[in-house]
């Protein structure tokens, strides 16, 4: 049998080493215990005796036997705080990264035996309140011992005098002892009615606590009731004809005309007084009203003047025709008409353009800075053509403007997007200058800049809708609840193949920027987003999580993506690249590349034809395509800026007149008329009609397309 000897510390590594008993033997203290029992000068006793005799083991049959090397053998075991009980696949979700991510530490401690202490130190607010109660305590025990002592001491005055009257005088009236037993008894009770005098209260620190009582006085309720007569009752019917009405303003007239002969006959000193009272009453009346009715012909007499001043401009743009364009097989010209500018924008480049679906000769500019290391204000200026010198209305705000659209059934709206991510609506019958609905970091705004916004068609509940798209990744569909902004987004983009792995077992996906978007004309849940990997994304409403097709467009960031207002397959895009391609939708590759050997920044359709469009370069040039007239070249290339430095941004073409505007990065926005080469309708032949219609436009494109693939399948 063994018997192991071992001291326990869990941080500390130990031998247990086993010593032999046979059956027989005794167990001894060693010397050593014996020498420092000695030393120490303990007496063991007469216990020891007993301790020391040899007992007779039980040795288990089935005990294992070992000889004197394997009992000496000597074993090391390493003892851990680590509990062996503690979980370690803890798992907890964590809501900055949106994922679950696995718990690396856990805590080891492991409590055997806890308890509470009631100890209290004395220096603390809880301390002086309770040696302030164990005082009053004791005070109150104090002076109901004196109370006690007291009557004790008056019973023991009691018992004497009783027995002097017994034995002095028994034959004394019995109604003096009662007389007497009533004084003491009403003593007694009067020092034990008598308030105890409490020591001093101790006076707290003020600061820590405060006793305050209130007793609020409650009104009582009555009920009052009154009884009146209901209002009075008539019927009353008229007419109003158109005499009646021409009757009642003549009357008005006529009493008009009166009270003017009766300011006549006055005084001049009563004049003047009511003159004085009248200008004092309605002094700021007077003068809003007044302005209001001066605004509008100051408006007609500036625009006279306008059109007297650049008569011969306005000339050119109603009648005037390129007639060397009969000369020149297949070319086209520019002709430049007006100027628009305002000190205001200068030196803020053209960052959008859009012509006003109602008054056609109404267009909104967006001012702001493609500089994104000096970036400032931004200005919203509406022009019209018939008052090319100033700009009918003008809003400023903090943040550059990237990019605006207006509402095709309420034109007096405009959205427009900002350099810091928000989006904002201006109603232009409202006279202030700020933004009637602008969105906040609460409400959902981007995080980038906003690159384009688009009007939508109402929702079910016929609330204003728009859609917005940013570097951030996100396209968002706002709705506009109540004088509220509400935000949903529909789609998140994200580079394919760009996942990487963290060590924790997460995924990482790269987001892809959005540039630029656009909606079917027909299809309501298609639209294209193009994005500054180059790509061209064909996406769905109804779908947030993929993609309904990708397009390798471009080697560079995508600058505008555009539908055709015809065909509903075609639509064009451009990019910083210096190229222009045409696809169709339901092909990878595209239909018709134009290198234009220099950045393009914009692209537009014309209204008027399925195969004309315009496009803007950086190097100041407008390049203006007929793909009906030439298929491999424009039939226009013209520079629109008269300084190398200057660089055209955007281009649009006008719903109804032929002419298009151009803006550039100085803030400048120019009005050019396209010539009678630009602008080739089909020529009509002898005994035959001319087909007009979208019809035609399509079937015309379609004839195009088809040669194109065609020579693809061929080669």
């Amino acid at each position: 049998m063994c018997f192991p000897f071992f001291s326990y510390n869990p941080f500390l590594l130990f031998t247990i080493q086993s010593f032999p008993k046979s059956p027989g033997m005794s167990i001894s203290m060693t010397r050593g215990a014996r020498k420092r029992d000695e030393d120490s000068g303990t007496d063991v006793g007469e216990g020891t005796d007993d301790w020391s005799q040899s007992k007779a083991t039980v040795r288990p049959p089935d005990q294992l036997e070992l000889t004197d090397a394997e009992l000496k053998e000597e074993f090391t075991r390493i003892l851990t705080a680590n509990n062996p009980h503690a979980p370690q696949n803890i798992v907890r979700y964590s809501f900055k990264e949106g994922t679950y991510k696995l718990i690396g530490f856990v805590n080891q401690m492991a409590v055997h035996f806890s308890q509470v202490g009631n100890l209290i130190p004395k220096d603390s607010d809880e301390g002086r309140r309770q040696h302030y109660r164990d005082e009053l305590a004791a005070g109150s025990q104090e002076s109901a011992k004196v109370v006690t002592s007291d009557t004790e001491i008056l019973e023991e005055d009691e018992e004497p005098k009783e027995a002097e009257t017994e034995a002095g005088s028994q034959t004394d009236v019995p109604a003096a002892a009662e007389a007497e037993a009533e004084t003491t008894e009403k003593v007694i009770e009067e020092e034990f009615m008598a308030p105890v005098q409490p020591k001093e209260r101790k006076l707290t620190n003020q600061f820590n606590f405060s006793e305050r009582a209130s007793q609020t006085f409650n009104n009582p309720l009555r009920d009052r009731e009154c009884q009146m007569e209901p209002p009075p009752r008539t019927n009353f019917s008229a007419t109003a004809n158109q005499w009646e009405i021409y009757d009642a303003y003549v009357d008005e007239l006529e009493k008009l005309e009166k009270t003017k002969e009766k300011e006549k006959t006055k005084t001049p000193v009563a004049k003047k007084t009511e003159k004085m009272t009248m200008r004092k009453l309605t002094s700021m009346e007077s003068q809003s009203d007044d302005i209001t009715k001066v605004s509008q012909a100051a408006k007609i007499v500036e625009r006279m003047v306008n059109q007297n001043t650049y008569d011969d401009v306005a000339q050119d743009f109603k009648y005037y025709e390129d007639a060397a364009d009969e000369y020149r097989d297949q070319e086209g010209t520019l002709l430049p008409l007006w100027k628009f500018q305002n000190d205001k924008a200068k030196r803020l480049a053209v960052t959008a353009l859009c012509w006003n679906p109602k008054y056609k000769d109404l267009f909104a500019v967006g001012h702001g800075s493609y500089d994104f290391m000096k970036q400032s204000r931004g200005m919203l200026l509406l022009y019209s053509m018939k008052n090319p010198s100033f700009p009918e209305y003008i809003f400023s705000s903090e943040s550059g403007i990237m990019c605006l659209d207006m509402h095709v059934d309420h034109p007096y709206l405009v959205v427009v997007g900002y350099y810091d991510g928000n989006v904002a609506i201006y109603n232009l019958k409202k006279p202030h200058s700020q933004p009637s609905f602008r969105s906040t970091s609460k409400s959902g705004k981007h995080t980038d800049p906003v690159w384009q916004v688009k009007w939508q068609k109402d929702d079910m509940d016929n609330n204003l809708n728009f859609f917005s798209v940013s570097s951030d990744g996100r396209i968002v569909s706002w709705t506009l609840i109540k004088s509220e902004l509400v935000h949903i987004d529909v789609i998140k983009l994200k580079v394919e193949g760009s996942t990487t792995e963290i060590p924790e077992g997460l995924q990482l996906h790269t987001v892809g920027c959005g540039t630029a978007f656009d909606f079917h004309k027909e299809i309501d849940y298609m639209f294209l987003v193009g994005t500054e990997e180059g790509k061209i994304y064909k996406c769905s409403k109804s779908y947030s999580s993929q993609f309904l097709d990708t397009y390798e467009a471009h080697n560079m960031a995508v600058d505008t993506v555009l539908w055709n207002p015809y065909h509903t397959k075609v639509f064009m895009s451009c990019s910083s690249d210096w190229t222009v391609k045409i696809w169709d939708h339901t092909v990878k590759s595209p239909m018709f590349i134009y290198d234009l050997n220099s950045a393009v920044g914009d692209v537009a359709w014309a209204p008027y034809s399925s195969t004309v469009f315009a496009a803007v370069t950086t190097d100041g040039k407008a390049h203006v395509f007929d793909l009906a007239v030439n298929k491999y070249e424009a039939i226009c290339n013209q520079p629109v800026v008269a300084k190398k430095k200057n660089k055209i941004t955007h281009v649009q073409f006008n719903p109804i007149h032929p002419i298009i505007i151009v803006g550039d990065d100085r803030g400048h926005v120019t009005c050019l008329k396209l010539s009678p080469n630009l602008r080739k309708m089909p020529k009509e032949k002898k005994g035959q009609e001319v087909q007009k219609g979208p019809a035609v436009e399509i079937a015309k494109l379609d004839k195009l397309l088809n040669l194109v693939r065609e020579v693809k399948t061929k080669t």
